[in-house]
């Protein structure tokens, strides 16, 4: 694999944890579709005059002398206008935000974490990019999804991360499996077995017991043809028969049910599985290992690649008292997401494919060793699709605790899956 000589962060961006969620639940109460109250010349929040714009997103890591924000910077440069940039952690971001609705003072523009965009929407605090007059056609349709709610579309991606499994070549050579001959479950679990035969160790995966469990999960769970809205659905049950059956087998260690992310990485790194789930974000760090490495898609269990999640944030657009801003909100947003933009913003955060297909031909132009990772975005799946909204958080707390329940031996697969059917059907309607 060519090393890409790019900055990485080591974790995708998910959905805040049900907890946070639930304290922003508690902001919430009260907060209406309301204007973001203008200060002198009816300009958006923290004290912005008709030519300064707030943006608002959730890199602290990146101060005012990073290449970030240095390109935020130009495209308000390109619109004519300064823009005030402030950063949170993902979190803090959402409750500010949501504060700054109350209070009037909202930024115009909020680049946030995707499963938070139908937070924002569902306040009425955001305009549509149809109100803003931003047009959204070039947009892959699958990854546009999760800024949709109710049939409008409230936040644009700026990129997207996702899930795929990487290999280590000299173990699945030694098993004498071709990693391109994996194109559905049965071939992996065939790859599972011979790998087994030789004495290493199969897969590690991350089946701990908060978002990231379910995250890991999803592409299987997807894969199988099942849908968050039925969790007891025969294909949810395969898809958490096939995780249990790999423990049972062998071919994953029981360590996976407490397993985070970077913990399923570094058990991969150690050199000893065939494979390990992870993401986009981990590119570089596989380049530089003491072994070869690759990646392939997720297999769905009839072919093909299966619909994995999409991490990444949204550009949203805060409710504005005087209107006439959006069309250089609008401006600003355009300069962020032209082909070049979009390939600009995958180099510096190294792990985010473009959204658009014309920014995917270029960012393969400059490193093709993506295609794989361009083909996982291209099939994947925003979390909140399908009209979930704020209904995910809750959904998805009731999934991960199915695997935890499964996993452990705790209930069979079906019984942690229609427990969790039950639980979500009562905490949503």
């Amino acid at each position: 694999m060519k090393r890409l000589t790019l900055p990485i962060r080591t974790l995708p961006r998910l959905s805040l944890p049900v907890r946070g969620l639930a304290a922003v639940g508690v902001l919430t109460l009260g907060l209406t579709a309301c204007s973001s109250g203008g200060t002198e010349g009816g300009a958006g929040g923290d004290g912005a005059t008709d030519s300064t714009f707030t943006w608002w997103d959730p890199y602290p890591q990146h101060d005012d002398s990073s290449d970030w924000a240095q390109r935020v910077q130009a495209c308000g440069d390109e619109a004519g206008v300064t823009i005030e940039r402030t950063a949170y952690d993902t979190t803090a971001l959402t409750n500010q935000a949501l504060l700054s609705a109350q209070e009037g003072t909202s930024p115009d523009v909020i680049l946030i974490d995707n499963p938070a965009v139908s937070t924002l929407a569902d306040t009425g605090m955001l305009t549509t990019m149809g109100e803003l007059g931003f047009e959204t056609d070039a947009f892959d349709e699958n990854l546009l999804a999760a800024g949709v709610v109710d049939g409008e579309t409230y936040g644009i991606p700026i990129g997207a991360n996702t899930l795929a499994l990487y290999y280590n070549k000299a173990i699945l050579d030694a098993a004498g499996v071709d990693p391109a001959s994996i194109t559905d479950w049965a071939s992996l679990d065939d790859a599972l077995a011979k790998v087994a035969a030789t004495g290493n160790k199969g897969i590690t995966f991350a089946g701990i017991g908060t978002e990231e469990g379910s995250f890991q999960f999803l592409p299987w769970f997807w894969g199988a043809g099942a849908d968050l809205t039925a969790l007891d659905s025969p294909e949810a049950v395969e898809a958490l028969s096939l995780w249990k059956g790999w423990l049972d087998a062998g071919y994953a260690q029981q360590s996976a049910i407490n397993n985070s992310q970077n913990t399923t990485w570094e058990e991969f790194l150690t050199g000893t599985f065939a494979f390990g789930e992870n993401g986009t974000w981990q590119v570089n760090s596989a380049a530089e290992a003491d072994f070869e490495t690759g990646y392939i898609q997720i297999p769905a269990v009839d072919g093909g690649g299966a619909p994995a999640p999409t991490g990444g944030e949204f550009i949203t657009a805060p409710v504005q008292d005087d209107e006439a801003r959006y069309e250089t909100t609008s401006q600003i947003i355009e300069c962020m997401t032209t082909p070049e933009g979009l390939v600009e913003t995958a180099n510096t955060f190294a792990y985010y494919i473009p959204p658009t297909e014309p920014g995917q031909e270029a960012l393969l132009e400059e490193h093709p060793e993506l295609q794989t990772w361009v083909d996982a975005v291209r099939d994947a799946k925003g979390r909140t699709s399908d009209d979930l909204g704020t209904d995910y958080p809750v959904i998805s707390e009731q999934l991960w605790t199915a695997v935890q329940n499964a996993l452990s031996g705790a209930m069979s697969p079906e019984e942690a899956l229609s427990a969790a059917q039950q639980a979500a059907e009562s905490a949503t309607s």
